[in-house]
């Protein structure tokens, strides 16, 4: 899944913009550098404000608050273009016929930026950045320019764990809307989808990952599926919240242990709570049925 990209007009004979970003990826909470090219039409324009847009193609079910938002969804594809960042980032000018102009910019993205590749690999996501020159009133938008998303350390060491436990990745997307009882500011949640290891594959169809990053420490929140629980046909997840510095765990515990744990606390909390569990993504969870460990805590 990706934006289709060309240098945008503003009206008719008037300038073109677009957005070319600096080779690589980069991580959530990462500075994003690059540059706006504006070429002037077949007359000057007055430029009010360049403002930098990041947007993101997220999935919506039927009827959804949000679903098709800023209107750049197909009709009845159920996906909608999210905006979830504007930085201003060059000020009014005035933009002669056929003048060439560049925009630089260096802005930090948002600690929940979606991955959108994990070593290197694409995982199928949309993620753009697109420039709105202000150009004489017309609030015309370039393309968006593809934006790659490496994971932080912490990150790509959950999943290497879970991995080395024996998970395979069955699917990423992006999710309207918010889990509740967390501290996510985006509308929208990235979902990774795992498969998992024989060792539990008679007790869970599915788990499902999201991370919410902030400064200095990683959320990461486990959604289990129960094969053959009553959960199991109604698209409803029991939900786990864990914590874990950037830095990893505290003493001699590595990321192997620390998951596992994760994985194990999160089946029995499933198993225990079925009937009473926090089904769903709006509704706070339950106190958990024992006291966490100091390397990996319920939120």
């Amino acid at each position: 899944m990706v934006f289709e990209r060309q240098p945008g007009p503003l009206g008719v004979g008037g300038p073109t913009v677009d957005t070319v970003l600096d080779a690589g990826a980069v991580r959530p909470g990462g500075t994003l550098s690059g540059r706006v090219e504006l070429a002037g039409g077949t007359a000057g324009h007055d430029v009010e404000q360049v403002v930098l847009e990041l947007v993101a193609r997220v999935e919506t079910a039927p009827g959804e608050p949000g679903a098709g938002e800023s209107g750049d969804g197909e009709p009845g594809d159920g996906a909608g273009v999210v905006t979830f960042g504007r930085y201003p980032v060059g000020g009014a000018f005035r933009l002669a016929a056929g003048e060439r102009r560049e925009v630089p910019f260096s802005v930090r993205l948002p600690w929940e930026t979606p991955v959108t590749e994990l070593r290197g690999r694409p995982l199928g996501l949309a993620l753009g950045v697109r420039a709105e020159p202000a150009a004489g009133g017309d609030g015309d938008r370039s393309d968006p320019a593809p934006l790659r998303v490496a994971p932080l350390p912490a990150q790509e060491a959950v999943l290497e764990a879970f991995e080395q436990l024996g998970f395979g990745l069955r699917s990423a997307g992006l999710e309207h809307g918010r889990i509740g009882g967390t501290g996510q500011r985006l509308p929208f949640r990235q979902e990774i989808g795992l498969t998992p290891s024989a060792r539990y594959a008679h007790q869970l169809d599915e788990i499902e990952l999201t991370f919410l990053a902030v400064p200095d420490a990683l959320e990461v929140v486990l959604e289990t599926d129960k094969r053959g629980g009553p959960s199991s046909g109604g698209g409803h997840d029991a939900l786990s919240r864990f914590t874990v510095p950037h830095t990893g765990p505290a003493g001699p515990q590595d990321w192997d242990d620390l998951v596992d744990g994760w994985i194990r606390e999160s089946v029995e909390h499933r198993e225990s709570y079925d009937c009473h569990a926090v089904f769903g993504h709006e509704s706070p969870a339950p106190s958990p049925p024992s006291t966490p460990s100091a390397s990996s805590t319920e939120l």
